[in-house]
């Protein structure tokens, strides 16, 4: 059995920094000129005070309407809008203006779109590679049902690093995660490692999970090919979503670090605030 730490209140390594108003303003104009959308506000990201204020943001494709309800997401599940087909380039200049070196882009799940969205997927990394030649690219994606073909659309535009998120360990998965599957989403890196691209995923603590299947979870993400991990503490975003088990301290975090370097990942962020974005730029080949 694990220990557990258990708080009526969050302790005090859980502060987050708020956004100063100068940058946030000019980032939130700049996402709202050009009609898009960013996790950091639809998933009310902690660290959302650091990237912005350092003029960075993680770009959310595909509308802020997901297919999916999964238990620990803040962002608004129900029937999305027709895909925008403006959207692709509107990020691209966005992304221009911000002046960014590397940019992070996500999407909310499309399961209501024939090819779960990928098509439309390739277009946005085209689009941005055209108006930004030598930005660096991470695209953090739904698992696609596992479809290679799917998947080989985002491949074939060639991003430095795709992202997949495990989200928690084999036995939560159904709880937390409800329509998502583990396996699929490890077939899903499998797909994503073999092509040669960076693999990365990531989980949170604190639902409950324990130390053994925390391990477990590493291995089978490095069977896959994953060659990033990242682990942050999962904090409730609201009180529609599903409840902190526990409040994982700091030096638990430096040990899942540690071990996960031992185990063979080129790269492993675990700390109570990562995100899988966090120093996302740093996974870069």
């Amino acid at each position: 059995m694990k220990e557990q730490y258990k708080f009526s209140r969050k302790p005090e390594w859980l502060k987050i920094k708020l956004p100063q108003k100068d940058s946030s303003t000019v980032v939130n104009k700049l996402i709202q000129s050009h009609h898009l959308h960013t996790i950091c506000t639809s998933g009310k990201c902690p660290n959302i005070g650091e990237c912005w204020d350092a003029g960075t943001a993680t770009f959310m494709i595909l509308g802020d309407i997901c297919t999916r309800a999964c238990k620990f997401c803040n962002v608004t599940t129900g029937k999305p809008l027709p895909p925008d087909w403006n959207e692709p380039m509107n990020l691209a200049k966005a992304i221009s203006e911000l002046n960014l070196k590397h940019c992070v882009i996500t999407s909310v799940d499309r399961d209501d779109l024939p090819d779960k969205g990928a098509s439309f997927w390739a277009a946005v990394i085209r689009s941005i590679k055209q108006v930004n030649p030598e930005i660096t690219i991470e695209t953090l994606i739904p698992d696609f049902d596992a479809n290679k073909e799917w998947i080989n659309k985002v491949i074939d535009e060639a991003p430095n690093v795709i992202s997949h998120n495990l989200e928690t360990v084999r036995r939560l998965t159904p709880e937390i995660r409800t329509r998502a599957k583990y396996d699929t989403s490890l077939e899903t890196l499998k797909t994503i490692a073999s092509s040669g691209i960076r693999a990365k995923t990531g989980i949170m603590l604190g639902l409950g999970e324990f130390k053994e299947e925390v391990l477990e979870t590493m291995d089978d993400a490095l069977k896959a090919g994953v060659e990033v991990f990242t682990i942050g503490q999962y904090l409730q975003p609201s009180k529609n979503n599903i409840t902190v088990s526990e409040f994982i301290k700091p030096e638990v975090f430096e040990f899942y670090r540690k071990e996960g370097l031992k185990k063979g990942f080129k790269y492993v962020e675990s700390a109570p605030l990562v995100r899988s974005s966090y120093h996302a730029e740093k996974h870069v080949k």
